[in-house]
């Protein structure tokens, strides 16, 4: 039977733009109609800031015990390494393989086994290990006040391990950017092509982009609409401070990206020694056309349903279009 859904789409774009809003909506689609109509198949979802949020947790601890921060200077700056971004790519490749794999942890300490992770995923990004250097009583501290946490960050990637994968989709969300008033390209550690080019080279070569285009304003603005501080963990009411949407992403670089191409509608990513022509679609909410999918779905406006329904056709459509040449 001829394949009619894509293996994995890379969901992007800059904080509170709309991806959880259109993850959503997707959700809400009969199975069938979605494969037809988007060729998207029953999704499995993959998002780096459950590791954001991990990463904050072991900082506000390791306050606590009267040590040095590790990741953050405070809960409300940037990383102190920027490379910290390879880290968090690099546990999603880490996570999309143990999908595929359905590899299965059963740890002592939950906490411990994310602390490994965090510190063989720097690694790939070229930082020393960081937990496995702290004092002996203190990570065992760390761990014992952090295990809870992290179980429930295994457990929800476990639940959706399945036998077949045969027309299941693997959805992986992320926002990047850059400091805001940066020109193009990109550089260092900033942006979706580090983002792009970090990536296992097999998750890659299975990999569309479906990009969420708003300007750093609305985003910013969005973004301090949907904050909820009773819920900083949550994906649809967490807050990203002010010096990091300033710092972090205050621009971003997808359709740059895409303009400098080699083939239209996509980016051209050189990584592990090989070039790929990811295929990328591009949803439009620089006029908000997401927000009301936030609220009970019997109280969706059937106008603007069927208004995100033909733009989000559109951008994968052209998706598929690249992904099947």
């Amino acid at each position: 039977m001829m394949k009619n859904t894509f293996d994995v789409v890379l969901l992007t774009a800059l904080p509170a733009s709309g991806k959880s809003e259109i993850r959503n909506f997707l959700a809400h689609i009969e199975p069938q109609r979605l494969m037809k109509e988007f060729h998207i198949g029953d999704n499995l979802q993959l998002d780096d800031f459950p590791y954001v949020n991990f990463m904050r947790r072991i900082d506000e601890e390791i306050s606590r015990l009267s040590e040095e921060r590790i990741f953050y200077p405070t809960n409300e700056n940037p990383f102190f390494d920027g490379r910290d971004w390879g880290t968090l790519t690099a546990l999603l490749s880490e996570d999309y393989h143990d999908l595929l794999n359905r590899t299965k942890v059963e740890a002592d300490s939950p906490a411990e086994y994310l602390f490994e992770r965090i510190d063989r995923a720097g690694l790939t990004a070229g930082i020393r290990p960081r937990m496995a250097l702290l004092k002996e009583e203190v990570r065992k501290t760390l761990a014992k006040a952090l295990d809870a946490e992290a179980q429930q960050l295994i457990d929800m990637k476990q639940k959706q391990y399945t036998d077949d994968l045969e027309g299941k989709t693997i959805v992986i969300e992320c926002a990047r950017g850059g400091p805001d008033g940066s020109s193009m390209p990109l550089t260092g550690t900033a942006g979706y092509q580090y983002y792009f080019s970090n990536l296992a080279p097999d998750l890659l070569d299975h990999a569309v982009c479906l990009y969420i285009k708003v300007t750093p304003e609305e985003s910013r603005r969005k973004n301090f609409a949907r904050a909820n501080p009773d819920d900083p963990s949550s994906n649809l009411f967490h807050g990203t401070p002010l010096p990091v949407m300033m710092q972090d992403y205050g621009c971003d670089d997808m359709e740059y990206l895409c303009s400098q191409a080699r083939k239209k509608n996509t980016v051209t990513v050189n990584a592990h020694g090989k070039t790929w022509d990811l295929p990328v679609g591009i949803f439009d909410n620089s006029t908000d056309k997401t927000t009301f999918l936030r609220a009970d779905e019997k109280d969706w406006d059937p106008a603007l349903v069927e208004e995100v329904t033909g733009a989000v056709r559109h951008a994968t459509d052209l998706m598929w279009e690249n992904y099947m040449e």
